[in-house]
């Protein structure tokens, strides 16, 4: 019977919290396990939950990315629940290099609709992997940093240790 595997990381930006089934990440963020709960697929969250001080790989990748290799997240395999325009979004989002941002504009346009970008920010808003999928990198058309689900605090810090800032 399998179980996801929780943890949470002291960061330079705060706890991050993961939750993994086996080495594929389901969820990610800096508020803690219940919310990141809340947003798992029913068929994943039903499997039961294991904390564990580590979660071989995806840990180590983590830690190296706050250690300063910046495409450590690259090597993270994820999965979370959404309909294919907000997976598209996630899959283009994951494109956009580390020191590096994108519009919300631009990233509607590479996941294959130039004129839903009110529905790509909507994904942004619902994804479950942050930062490992990086919503942080995209702002609104001129530079504007827009929204951020950890506070734009968060976003700045992870932007500037990435250099974008």
């Amino acid at each position: 019977m399998s179980v996801l595997f929780t943890v949470s990381h002291k960061t330079p930006v705060g706890t991050l919290s993961l939750i993994a089934r086996e080495q594929i990440l389901l969820a990610a963020g800096f508020n803690g396990l219940d919310p990141l709960v809340a947003g798992l697929d029913l068929a994943d969250a039903e499997l039961g939950f294991k904390s564990v001080r580590t979660i071989p790989v995806i840990s180590d990748l983590v830690a190296d990315y706050f250690d300063g290799d910046l495409q450590a997240f690259n090597g993270i395999k994820v999965r979370q629940p959404g309909q294919d325009f907000s997976q598209a979004v996630w899959k283009a989002m994951r494109k956009i290099p580390a020191g590096k941002t994108m519009s919300y504009a631009e990233l509607a346009q590479r996941a294959g609709s130039a004129a839903a970008v009110r529905a790509a920010g909507s994904a942004c808003a619902r994804n479950l992997i942050a930062p490992i999928v990086p919503c942080h990198r995209v702002v609104k058309t001129g530079g504007d940093l827009g929204n951020y689900g950890y506070g734009l605090n968060v976003k700045q810090a992870l932007l500037k240790f990435e250099g974008a800032l």
